[in-house]
C-alpha cells in the first residue's frame, strides 16, 4: 500500500475516534437546560457550555489553523475560549467563565458544526504525522473535558438548594452488599521500568521511560470504603492535629470540614447527594471526594501510607484494564467485587499517590503553545491514577498521570493504603 494511501486509511480510523468522542460530549450536555450549561459554582470548575467550546477551540487553534482553506468561525473565540495558553495570547480570568451569556448555547453548537465539518475535511484526505498527533491530543484533550463536564456539573447542582438530578440511574440500583476483605499483595522491590511504552497515545508527562528503585512494599487489595472512612471519622479524625499535615489541619479546620465532599448528616444517618440526587449512604462503596490531606490523614490513622506513584503503576500494569467507568452512565463509584489479588485498579475512584507531580527524568514539553498543556502545573500539585467512574474507558492506561492541588476534593477521588513490607 502507498505511503499516501495509509494516511488515508489512518485519517479516516481518527476520523471514526473524533466523531464518536464528539457525540459523547453532547450526549453528556444533553440532560442539561441552556440555563445549566452556563453555571459555574467555583472558579476550579467550568461550564458545561465553556467545555463544549473550549474543546472545539483546540481542534480549530492547533490543527485547522495550519491550513490556508480554513475559515474561522468567529474572531473573538480565538480568546474567549482561550484557556491558559500564554503564548497565545490573552484569555479571560477562569473564574469568569459562568458570566458568559454570549456567545449563546446555540453559538456554541453551531461552533462546533462547523469545526467538526472542517475536521472531517482533514482527517478524511491524506493527513500527514504532525496533523494526526495534534487530532489526537485533541481527541484525548476532549475526554478529559468530559469527565470535567460530569464532575463540574455535579458540584453545580450540589450547591444549589433543590439538589436537582443530573440524570437518571442508567440501571436499578444493587441490593445494598458487603465490602469483600480488604488484604493486601506484595512486591519485593527492586529496580523497575516506569513511564509510557510503546506506540500507542500517552501524553508528554507519562515520558520517557525510566528505571527507579522501589523497596519492597505492600498495597491494598481494594480501596477504602464509606464505612472504613466513617470508623475514622467516628474516632475523632477531624478532630486529631496529629494525624494531618500542616497545612493540611488549616485547609480542614478554615473550610470546616468533617466529612467528604457531598456527605450530608440526617439525624444519625448519613446521605450522600450523587448525579442522581440525594440517596442513603451505601458502606461498601468506595469512598470518594476526599482530599489529598484527608486521604493522608486516613492512612496515618489506619498505620499506613498512601502509595508512592511508581509502587502504584508496577502494581497496575500486572493486571488488566477493567472496571466502571464512564461508558457505564452510573458516574459513581460501586462496591468493590471479592476475589484474590489486586482489585478496582482501574474506574470507580482517582487514587490520591504520595508523589508530587513533577517532571520525569529527561522530560521536555512538545514545542510551541501546545507544550504548555502538562509541563506547567508541576508545581503544588500531587498524582492520582487509576481512573474514575466519570473517566472513559479507552483513555486510560496504566501510566496515566493525574494531578490535582491536594486540597481539590469535586473529581472523584479515592483511597488506597500501602504500607512498607517490613511494617
Amino acid at each position: 500500500m502507498s505511503s499516501s494511501r495509509l494516511a488515508t486509511a489512518a485519517g479516516l480510523h481518527l476520523l471514526e475516534a473524533y466523531r464518536s468522542v464528539r457525540r459523547a460530549s453532547e450526549e453528556l450536555a444533553r440532560p442539561l437546560t441552556a440555563e445549566d450549561q452556563m453555571v459555574q459554582s467555583m472558579p476550579d470548575a467550568s461550564p458545561t457550555k465553556w467545555h463544549l467550546a473550549h474543546t472545539t477551540w483546540f481542534f480549530e487553534t492547533f490543527v485547522l489553523r495550519r491550513f490556508g482553506w480554513y475559515k474561522e468561525f468567529h474572531a473573538d473565540f480565538d480568546w474567549v475560549f482561550n484557556s491558559y495558553y500564554k503564548r497565545l495570547g490573552k484569555h479571560p480570568q477562569r473564574g469568569q467563565r459562568g458570566t458568559f451569556s454570549r456567545p449563546s448555547l446555540e453559538s456554541v453548537y453551531a461552533y462546533r458544526q462547523h469545526v467538526d465539518a472542517a475536521m472531517s475535511r482533514v482527517l478524511s484526505g491524506e493527513a500527514d504525522a504532525s496533523v494526526v498527533a495534534t487530532a489526537t491530543l485533541g481527541i484525548h484533550h476532549e475526554q478529559q473535558h468530559q469527565e470535567l463536564i460530569v464532575t463540574d456539573i455535579k458540584h453545580a447542582f450540589w450547591c444549589q438548594p433543590l439538589r436537582p438530578a443530573y440524570m437518571q440511574p442508567a440501571a436499578p440500583e444493587a441490593e445494598h452488599r458487603d465490602s469483600a476483605p480488604q488484604g493486601w499483595v506484595s512486591f519485593g522491590g527492586g529496580i523497575e521500568a516506569v513511564g509510557h511504552s510503546g506506540e500507542t497515545f500517552a501524553f508528554d508527562n507519562e515520558c520517557p521511560r525510566h528505571e527507579v528503585l522501589l523497596q519492597p512494599f505492600r498495597l491494598a487489595t481494594r480501596t477504602v470504603t464509606n464505612g472504613e472512612y466513617l470508623a475514622f471519622m467516628e474516632d475523632g479524625g477531624y478532630r486529631r492535629a496529629e494525624l494531618w499535615l500542616s497545612d493540611g489541619w488549616d485547609a480542614a479546620t478554615q473550610l470546616g470540614w468533617d466529612s467528604p465532599l457531598y456527605w450530608e448528616r440526617e439525624g444519625r444517618d448519613w446521605r450522600v447527594f450523587t448525579v442522581n440526587g440525594v440517596r442513603e449512604l451505601e458502606m461498601a462503596e468506595p469512598v470518594c471526594h476526599v482530599s489529598y490531606y484527608e486521604a493522608d490523614a486516613y492512612a496515618r490513622w489506619r498505620g499506613a501510607r498512601l502509595p508512592l506513584e511508581a509502587e502504584w503503576e508496577v502494581s497496575a500494569s500486572r493486571v488488566r484494564i477493567e472496571g466502571n467507568f464512564a461508558e457505564s452512565r452510573r458516574f459513581h463509584p460501586r462496591p468493590s467485587e471479592p476475589g484474590n489479588g489486586l482489585r478496582a485498579m482501574f474506574g470507580d475512584v482517582w487514587e490520591w499517590t504520595a508523589s508530587p507531580y513533577v517532571a520525569y527524568p529527561g522530560f521536555a514539553p512538545a514545542a510551541g503553545a501546545v507544550g504548555e498543556y502538562n509541563g506547567k502545573f508541576m508545581c503544588n500539585q500531587f498524582v492520582l491514577r487509576g481512573g474514575s467512574c466519570a473517566t472513559p474507558e479507552s483513555h486510560i492506561r496504566a501510566s496515566y498521570r493525574n494531578f490535582f492541588p491536594p486540597q481539590a476534593r469535586w473529581q472523584f477521588t479515592g483511597i488506597r493504603v500501602a504500607s512498607d513490607e517490613r511494617d
